[in-house]
């Protein structure tokens, strides 16, 4: 049996005498005392949420609630066509929309970085989703006199998602260690692929079904409300760094501008931060930019016609977000599976596979602009190499943080690294691609085959991105197993008296 926490005896909780705890680890269980009464309806009904909230389902809502994110930024992206001819703007215009939404996400989460080591994280996270599935919802029904206001809902969406991406990963963090909590963080960093690639196809799908692209924005916003609730009810908010300490607690919890200077000295944090940024520009503009590429690629081969009217084809963004959703899930497996076997061979596995990964995507992301204007299939090919190869890292990379961040400043660590992912990634990259691509355009403005090549010029500043982002990793890696030792040293500082703690 369980005793709740007002005293009363909840029957049938437990068939033997240890209590399963958020960490997996088994204590002893509580004897039935004379003095308990029995439990109230509502309090039985309380401890039966109390028993689903599994540290597995509560991994597997919050991946949830991470497709969700992503999927509701790239719906967008899925039907920028019709956008851009409902509002006529131009392609840098456009790409406006993902840098406002970007800027305001990246400004948004050292704050919540802030309030997610201090306060109760799940409750943050729900507030963030409703927040952004309502202006979400109300965005799509601006009409075309009022694109400014298009672009402000893009900018209260940042700072609604901002909150979720900063806070999740934290929690997954403190329900599990080790291979466990690298083989979760990949189901979680999952959602980044499989949410942008489902972002595309929800958005052109709805779209086609309706007849109108603003229906794109009014399925994500039902979803979201969904989890945001399934949050508050099952999932928990573990004691910070409570499976690090087998089950304990951590006593105090450092001054935040001590947070600060302790991760701009840790090395492995910062230049996994640079390799994260490289990675960010790369996926922005090549999630704004590359499905306007490929149709402007078969409007040169005379395979489509070009769009005059609203609403466009979507056969492109349906292709891409299908891919991205396949390379996501061959990236996350490979990046495990990769990463458990080299750990045998190399402590420093995890950044060395990343700059391998990376290394080898900037060779497939090349070879798109060489055979585009000729072969759509091998465009595609290329394509799934290269993003296969770029998303291998996603998880491996909050997992390198896990392991040299202490878990009282992991929210913070996470925070930051997303603003400088953001900041000097896909906060510019879509919007500079697009001005770069304008630029060039002014040319030969009435050229299809100009505007093509133009597109693909522009988009070539990302292989080379993404081989500076390989070179940070390496770094990453001759600095990983010190900062490593350094934070299970501090760990166990701060799980003793305060007097002993050190940055």
């Amino acid at each position: 049996m369980c005793v709740e926490s007002d005293g009363c005896e909840i029957e049938g909780c437990s068939s033997s005498d240890e209590v399963q705890t958020l960490s997996g680890s088994m204590s002893p269980g509580l004897k039935s005392n004379p003095d308990l009464h029995p439990c109230k309806p509502g309090q039985k009904f309380r401890a039966a949420l109390l028993k689903c909230r599994s540290p597995t389902a509560a991994a597997g809502i919050l991946s949830f609630g991470n497709v969700l994110n992503y999927m509701d930024r790239y719906t967008v992206v899925g039907v920028l066509l019709d956008i851009q001819k409902h509002f006529s703007v131009s392609d840098s215009e456009a790409g406006l929309l993902q840098t406002v939404f970007i800027c305001s996400f990246m400004v948004a989460a050292p704050i919540f970085g802030y309030l997610g080591d201090r306060f109760n994280r799940k409750i943050i996270l729900s507030c963030g989703i409703f927040f952004w599935s309502a202006v979400t919802l109300f965005s799509s029904f601006i009409t075309k006199e009022y694109y400014w206001l298009f672009v402000l809902s893009r900018v209260l969406v940042g700072i609604g998602e901002s909150s979720y991406s900063s806070i999740s990963p934290t929690i997954i963090g403190d329900l599990f260690t080790n291979n466990t909590r690298t083989m979760m963080l990949s189901v979680f960093y999952f959602a980044i692929p499989l949410g942008s690639g489902l972002g595309y196809i929800l958005g052109s799908s709805a779209k086609d079904a309706a007849g109108d692209w603003h229906w794109a924005l009014r399925v994500s916003p039902v979803l979201g409300m969904t989890a945001g609730t399934l949050i508050l009810f099952f999932v928990p908010d573990p004691k910070r760094g409570s499976v690090d300490q087998q089950g304990g607690q951590l006593r105090i919890r450092t001054p935040w501008i001590c947070d600060m200077k302790a991760l701009a000295k840790n090395r492995s944090y910062v230049f996994s931060s640079l390799a994260s940024s490289a990675v960010s520009f790369a996926t922005g503009a090549f999630g704004m930019w590359i499905p306007i590429y490929l149709y402007r690629a078969q409007v040169v081969q005379k395979t489509v016609v070009p769009c005059t009217n609203e609403p466009c084809s979507s056969r492109d963004s349906l292709i891409f977000g299908a891919i991205t959703c396949v390379t996501g899930l061959l990236g996350v497996l490979i990046g495990a599976a990769t990463t458990r076997l080299c750990r045998l061979k190399t402590e420093r596995a995890d950044p060395l596979v990343c700059a391998v990964s990376m290394l080898g995507s900037a060779i497939f992301i090349c070879l798109i602009f060489v055979v585009a204007k000729k072969s759509i299939v091998g465009a595609y090919f290329c394509i799934f190499i290269g993003e296969t190869l770029l998303f291998l890292n996603w998880a491996i990379t909050a997992d390198i943080l896990m392991h040299v961040v202490v878990p009282t400043r992991r929210a913070t660590a996470v925070a930051f690294q997303s603003f400088t992912s953001h900041l000097l990634g896909d906060a510019g990259s879509p919007y500079l691609i697009g001005l770069i691509s304008d630029a060039l355009q002014k040319t030969y403005a009435k050229s299809v085959l100009w505007q093509f090549l133009s597109l693909g010029y522009a988009l070539m500043v990302c292989p080379f991105v993404i081989v500076l982002g390989g070179m940070f990793f390496l770094a990453t890696a001759l600095f990983f197993l010190d900062d490593r030792e350094k934070a299970e040293k501090q760990l166990s500082q701060l799980a003793k008296s305060p007097s002993s703690v050190k940055v």
